[in-house]
């Protein structure tokens, strides 16, 4: 299923039709994080028209946003930029405490939806629009109405799999450019989440809150803290400052590339009991075409057990084939078999839906029932498998009641909670870090499980913002480095010299792991002139290894440098007859020329290697 976003995709062709520089860009030292806000509609950009009645009004955010100086830096866009032109960015007013500075590219849908009018197809989009651009941004924020926001985000957690990078979907009660609104703060404080933490869900931030996509339900229809998390707490809040609990994090653990699947079952629906329903109304519910049921029961899951003409209509669509899910109809809890009226259902085949919220329910259910390889067995365990965090089963791991940095903390007399902070953010990486160089598997897989066990972010940065796989990538060990992955240590941290555990990899010329992290979604970042620098670099001194690291890793290997001259343009003027023969199937034009005019045959010429000269006239011959 392919749906395309034709807004989508023109809005950003500039910045994803090519990996070359932009001769326009103004050198910066400033650190810049890139996010892409897509715009789906809902209150947040609503205006008031000519009648003073608030509308979505196409085209116009972008605009009035340029407006508002504590949401785009004018001065810094057109320094950085040039000209402000359709397609300029915007750029975040740098925000105390983080590294980065934002930049975000807004795509807005044509037409503007409203959330009540959301459908499985817009959900497809959305995902699919984040997949057309996940290798050119850092994070990504949904702007979206609040009535169906719970289940958009539910909806994405499960179809963006293996998921690497951060993903917020928000809205507000009030619009944004109202005088009075809380849409500036969720709109500002969500793109400062998207592009400065990697957190590898779908998060929905609302309230000065973060939570899990797939936990939340809206709550209120006027508050502005519309949002809750009834059994599961929020994975951050911001005060003064972004806190974030890491150790709730949910982390794909699996060597796989980010992917998604847009193949969602339509014949799924919630049937909530009620006191004297009715089996006709049961029963129609329960009929074809539907194959997918969130059963929403009494308290901790009970039904009428002494309505035999329901259980015989459950029995009859589970022995069809029909996946049924039991959820309590409670706020706040999960179902349990502690009562006879709620074992009869499990003893029918209908599963348990243990602590999810009805839509995280219903959108599992429609994405399991899409998986066309798998068997139905396959789905039911699927649908009692926790697949993103949607769920608390019975068998999931809990952190030691005697927390490491508290009995640290207490030998040290340090009881301070900042204090605190600052001990578990400097002990627990200086442990792994130790765990990666002193161990071997064995030893390192045992030691990685007791930090676990006691709260340790696996994905946890020292003072230079490097983590445990950037120092296991350096080191050159493909056994831990692989174990940190499938242990869902984070592929896209940046460390303070803005090096990812990939960038560790080429410099070392390690294929293996370079390939291993390829694998889980690593890809190039920085700028493309820089890459285009060391490309350069690694011709000039006839480094074919380097040059294989950076093919391996997927770099443009005629990507320019800022001068205009490319790997092939240096290894003619060096003299590397290898590189030159290496290179030349990549160049479709070997006229083009540097800011001098020159082409690779002009610095071949004119050093005299005609050796080089002849292999690359033979080479314009053939071509």
């Amino acid at each position: 299923m392919e749906f395309v976003n034709r807004n989508s995709t023109n809005s950003i062709r500039s910045t994803l039709k090519s990996n070359k520089s932009e001769s326009i860009l103004m050198k910066t030292d400033t650190k810049e994080t890139q996010v892409r806000v897509i715009y789906t509609g809902g209150t947040i950009g609503m205006m008031r028209n000519k009648r003073n009645v608030l509308a979505p009004i196409p085209n116009a955010l972008v605009k009035q946003i340029c407006k508002y100086p504590n949401m785009h830096d004018q001065e810094y866009a057109e320094k950085r930029f040039g000209m402000s032109t359709a397609t300029t960015p915007l750029v975040l007013p740098h925000a105390d405490g983080e590294l980065r500075r934002v930049i975000y590219h807004i795509t807005e849908y044509d037409p503007l939806l409203d959330s009540s009018n959301m459908t499985m197809l817009d959900w497809a989009r959305i995902a699919k629009d984040i997949y057309q651009s996940y290798e050119t941004f850092d994070g990504f924020v949904v702007l979206h109405g609040t009535d169906t926001l719970s289940y958009t985000a539910s909806a994405l957690s499960f179809m963006l799999e293996n998921l690497g990078k951060t993903v917020i979907i928000t809205g507000s009660q009030i619009p944004i450019f109202e005088t009075r609104t809380d849409g500036t703060d969720n709109f500002i404080s969500a793109l400062i989440i998207a592009g400065n933490y990697v957190l590898p869900e779908v998060c929905v931030f609302f309230g000065n809150k973060l939570f899990r996509g797939n936990r939340t339900v809206k709550i209120s229809s006027n508050a502005l803290d519309a949002f809750e998390s009834p059994n599961s707490p929020p994975l951050g809040r911001i005060g003064v400052s972004v806190a974030i609990d890491y150790r709730l994090i949910f982390r794909p653990c699996s060597v796989s590339r980010f992917t998604v699947h847009s193949e969602l079952d339509e014949n799924v629906g919630i049937l909530r009991i009620f006191p004297s329903i009715s089996r006709s109304t049961f029963q129609a519910f329960l009929s074809p075409p539907l194959k997918g049921v969130v059963l929403q029961s009494f308290g901790s899951g009970n039904i009428p057990s002494n309505r035999q003409d329901i259980l015989d209509a459950i029995k009859t669509a589970v022995d069809r084939g029909v996946i049924i899910i039991n959820c309590t109809q409670c706020a706040n809890g999960s179902v349990a078999e502690i009562y006879d009226t709620g074992k009869i259902l499990f003893d029918l085949g209908v599963l348990s839906g243990f602590d999810m919220t009805p839509e995280a329910a219903l959108t599992k259910l429609s994405y399991v029932l899409g998986k066309a390889e798998w068997s139905l067995e396959e789905k039911k365990q699927m649908m009692q498998s926790n697949l993103r965090g949607e769920l608390t089963s019975p068998t999931d791991p809990s952190i030691e009641e005697f927390h490491l940095v508290e009995a640290v903390a207490k030998s040290l007399q340090i009881f301070s909670a900042r204090d605190l902070e600052q001990l578990e953010a400097t002990l627990f990486p200086a442990m792994l870090a130790n765990a990666v160089i002193t161990s071997d598997i064995p030893n390192f897989s045992f030691k990685l499980n007791n930090l676990k066990s006691y709260g340790a972010d696996l994905s946890g940065t020292n003072q230079d913002h490097r983590t445990a796989l950037h120092l296991a990538c350096h080191n050159g060990n493909a056994e831990i480095v692989n174990y940190l992955l499938l242990n869902g240590v984070s592929v896209h941290i940046r460390d303070r010299y803005d090096r990812t555990p990939l960038h560790e990899a080429i410099t070392t010329d390690n294929h293996e792991i370079i390939q291993l992290l390829i694998n889980c979604g690593a890809h190039l970042t920085g700028s493309s002139r820089g890459i285009g620098e060391k490309l350069c670099a690694a011709a000039a001194r006839g480094s074919m290894k380097r040059l294989k690291s950076y093919q391996l890793a997927g770099a443009d290997l005629t990507q320019p440098d800022p001068s205009g001259r490319t790997a092939l343009h240096l290894a003619a003027l060096h003299g590397h007859e290898d590189i030159v023969r290496f290179l030349l199937p990549f160049h479709e034009n070997l006229e083009e020329t540097d800011l001098l005019g020159l082409t690779p045959l002009d610095y071949a010429t004119r050093a005299k290697h005609f050796t080089i000269v002849n292999l690359m006239n033979d080479f314009i011959s053939i071509t």
